[in-house]
């Protein structure tokens, strides 16, 4: 077995910025600094040589955090009804604080044009400087959260429906134990949405399966590989009398398809495609519970987890003529942003669990460790 190393060898310093940008990692200037020949309080902002290091200055004197982000949320949306939805703000309060912003720094940030938001020249020099603000805030909460955890804090955590089922109970049973002063926070949905708040900044860990490592700016740690077989009605007839099945034979078979933002969706058209064909969907959409129920009503075939498929009843599982197929269970991170200590508490549970299930020979048919 693999071993699992847990996603915290990140480095915790800024990285470095242009000249003139602002680095987090670098001192502050002394704001109240007083001129020895004149005896006035000396203000650094006035005294910088750029529009850059202005603004550099006014981030730290006056700027607040969710000012930044609602301008980040705005400027990426180009839209204030869609950017307020995602903030989970009013779009009069979302409009206060970009007004407020705007006053603050004397320069306007966004202009519309025929209906759409776009970024003034201050607007697109603010942008990168309010992205690492906000990371640089972010990081500062993360170490407190450090100090006060594990005995207290948060664990923000995305799985997908069918590790809901096996996995996830039994490890928060292990890492409450252990962890007893940690709210854990479960969000169950598909690995594209999963993907999505992750990378938002609104999950601290996600179990994925199969895409989160062609996602950038996601740092992913590869844990299991699951079979996959192609699941029949028991009260139809086989597809096949042979002990597997080749994947050209399914040419002509209906599909039922998990629902858009299931790596299943993606797994099954992409090895359809690959066996020279395009699937024929009889129904499309549902969660894979769903779908295992629709294809046990006899309403076409489908690509499941074995795990999923042996205990459905009235469920046929067929092999995969070799090499098969499989779908990979990773555990993902935001790749810019360290782990907390209950994060990293976590990861460390995973691995002791996942070791003792593969060496106790208690991992779900089909799984293996890699």
């Amino acid at each position: 077995m693999t071993s699992f190393k847990p996603i915290d060898d990140r480095s915790r310093g800024a990285r470095p910025g242009r000249a003139g940008a602002f680095d987090a990692g670098a001192p502050l200037r002394d704001f109240n600094s007083v001129d020895t020949k004149t005896h006035a309080r000396r203000d650094p902002c006035h005294e910088s040589n750029s529009w850059t290091e202005h603004l550099s200055c006014r981030y730290v004197m006056n700027m607040r955090p969710q000012q930044l982000k609602a301008f980040i949320t705005v400027a990426e949306t180009r839209h204030f009804t869609q950017a307020a939805e995602n903030l989970g703000v009013t779009q009069p309060s979302l409009s206060k604080q970009i007004q407020a912003l705007e006053h603050e720094l004397g320069a306007p940030l966004l202009t519309r044009t025929r209906g759409r938001i776009e970024l003034t020249d201050i607007g697109r020099t603010l942008i990168a400087h309010a992205r690492r603000i906000t990371a640089a805030h972010e990081a500062a909460h993360n170490d407190i959260d450090d100090i006060l955890a594990v005995r207290t804090g948060r664990l923000r955590l995305g799985a997908t429906p069918s590790l809901c089922s096996w996995l996830i109970a039994p490890l928060l049973v292990r890492y409450h134990e252990t962890h007893p002063g940690v709210a854990v926070t479960l969000t169950e949905d598909g690995s594209g949405p999963l993907t999505e708040r992750l990378t938002a900044g609104d999950l601290d860990l996600a179990f994925t399966i199969g895409t989160a490592d062609t996602e950038p700016g996601l740092a992913v740690q590869p844990l299991l590989a699951e079979a996959l077989v192609v699941a029949s009605a028991a009260t139809q007839p086989p597809l096949t009398r042979q002990a597997y099945i080749g994947l050209p034979q399914l040419r002509e078979q209906p599909f039922v398809l998990p629902a858009h933002g299931y790596d299943l969706r993606n797994i099954t058209i992409t090895t359809c495609e690959q066996a020279g064909f395009t699937p024929i969907v009889a129904v499309d959409g549902g969660a894979t519970d769903a779908v295992a129920s629709l294809v046990q009503a006899g309403l076409g075939i489908a690509l499941l987890p074995a795990m999923i498929a042996a205990r459905t009843p009235d469920l046929r599982a067929t092999p995969i003529a070799p090499p098969g197929a499989s779908r990979t269970i990773a555990l993902a991170s935001r790749a810019d942003t360290p782990l907390t200590k209950a994060a990293k508490a976590f990861a460390g549970t995973l691995e002791a669990h996942l070791t003792d299930l593969h060496a106790w020979g208690r991992l779900p048919q089909g799984m293996r460790t890699v």
